[in-house]
């Protein structure tokens, strides 16, 4: 090839090397030290008791504890022994007892039924089964 011909082979790629490299989807590309790619991260599962894990930590806990395990709880002054969710004759009860217990309370616990609407406390007793007693 002639000189002059090389010259301008040169720089007729080095012009269209220029162009390509402001294109915008040379900047779209990512670097590998820019992290992982969104598509390339495994997806978190949405939490399907996250509404009735924030009602156990509002109303349930302060008795029964975070882990539900009970215990001894001094409440406005009393002392109450009170039961674990995850052993015990709480592991016997039906939903159904579970669900009456919660509403209309009993045995010095109170009764949620004017705080919590039905479908809460029946997500509640689903998440009592899962989370503390692995059912």
């Amino acid at each position: 090839m002639k000189p002059g011909k090389l010259i301008s082979v040169l720089v007729l790629f080095s012009a269209f090397s220029s162009s390509c490299a402001t294109d915008s989807n040379i900047n779209s590309v990512t670097s590998p030290s820019a992290g992982p790619s969104p598509l390339a991260s495994p997806t978190t599962p949405p939490d399907e008791f996250a509404a009735a894990r924030t009602i156990f930590k509002e109303r349930c806990a302060k008795c029964h504890g975070a882990s539900a395990d009970g215990g001894p709880v001094t409440i406005e002054g009393k002392t109450l022994k009170v039961p674990s969710l995850k052993a015990g004759h709480a592991l016997k009860h039906s939903d159904e007892d579970f669900v009456d217990q919660i509403t209309d309370g009993g045995d010095g616990m109170p009764a949620f039924k004017d705080k919590l609407q039905p479908n809460e406390i029946n997500e509640l007793v689903r998440f009592i089964r899962k989370e503390f007693q692995g059912r």
